[in-house]
């Protein structure tokens, strides 16, 4: 593993996900660890709840809005980690404020957690934020033309998995998803899934656990839940995903984007070397700040084609170490 990311994650709360109670307290303990303080960004924050999935409660979000727009900017439904067990949008709040100052307004969506709301709860909870996200854009300052989904790990899971129902059911038409280090095959049956068996921040064990807490032990499981099981990838919006070498996940992101590239869907991946499992969230490491950089100038790219002739969702390739 890379030296600097090591010696930061030294000492870091670990989140086991065996008990759901306990992980959830690691989790909050890990994200005041590594919170780093900055100047506030220029976002109008507002947290509410919208309408959920027919039969349930209302969801929570929280919902950043670029101040001084001064036409409507894109959005993104943005969908926290944690193992479908732990998190909330909170666990997001600075990510999400950077993503607004790059001109986005951003749905940071509160879905039910596992194992109290097995699958498909928190999805349906993520898919009827990114509908109503779509409709009310303009409430907003949003641009309903412009929507992206996005996550890391089980977030991700839940961004690929929206993805795949928008496209089924001709839902919002996306624009652009970013998959981070995202949760995707339930089989777990890849040469990472069995090397990386110990800490740091998510390992084979924590995947385990994380599959029991959201299926259930349920057999017969759908796309929607673990979308590597989608019978076909074509169709789908343009893609970012991002891969690190000492993550169980590893191989079935590398598996994944594949076949999104040979369905013919505009994609770019990015393996780092020496990176594990949410080291982008690691900001006292000059490879988790260079990985986070990376994601603000994909979605800068993607929803506003920033590069000389550029349209969204096609760019360029620039690797974290330029």
């Amino acid at each position: 593993m890379d030296a600097e990311l090591a010696a930061a994650l030294d000492g870091m709360p670990y989140v086991g996900l065996a008990d759901p109670v306990k992980a959830r307290s690691a989790m909050r303990d890990l994200v005041a660890a590594l919170e780093v303080p900055g100047p506030a960004a220029p976002a109008e924050v507002e947290d509410r709840t919208i309408p959920g999935p027919p039969g349930a409660p209302p969801v929570p979000v929280r919902v950043y809005r670029p101040r001084g727009a001064g036409e409507a900017v894109p959005v993104l439904v943005y969908f926290h980690g944690g193992g479908f067990v732990t998190g909330g949008p909170e666990n997001e709040h600075g990510r999400c404020l950077d993503f607004a100052a790059d001109g986005i307004a951003v749905v940071s969506v509160g879905y039910r957690l596992a194992p109290e709301h097995r699958f498909p709860a928190g999805f349906e909870d993520c898919y009827a934020a990114t509908v109503w996200a779509h409709e009310h854009a303009g409430e907003f300052g949003g641009d309903p033309r412009r929507v992206a989904v996005g996550g890391g790990s089980a977030g991700g899971a839940l961004a690929a998995a929206v993805a795949l129902r928008a496209r089924d059911e001709h839902g919002p038409p996306l624009v652009f998803q970013m998959l981070l280090y995202p949760v995707l095959d339930d089989r777990m049956d890849t040469p990472s899934m069995r090397a990386f068996t110990e800490p740091p921040l998510f390992n084979r064990t924590d995947v385990e656990h994380m599959w029991r807490h959201y299926l259930g032990g349920r057999a017969d499981v759908p796309a929607y839940a673990a979308p590597a099981r989608a019978a076909g990838l074509s169709g789908l919006p343009p893609a970012y995903i991002l891969v690190a070498e000492f993550d169980p996940l590893r191989d079935e992101d590398l598996a994944f984007a594949h076949r999104l590239i040979i369905s013919g869907v505009s994609t770019e991946v990015h393996h780092v070397p020496g990176a594990c499992h949410g080291f982008d969230g690691v900001m006292t490491a000059r490879l988790g700040r260079l990985a986070f950089e990376e994601q603000r100038a994909v979605l800068r790219r993607a929803l506003f084609g920033a590069c000389p002739g550029a349209s969204p969702g096609r760019w360029t390739v620039q690797s974290l170490s330029d």
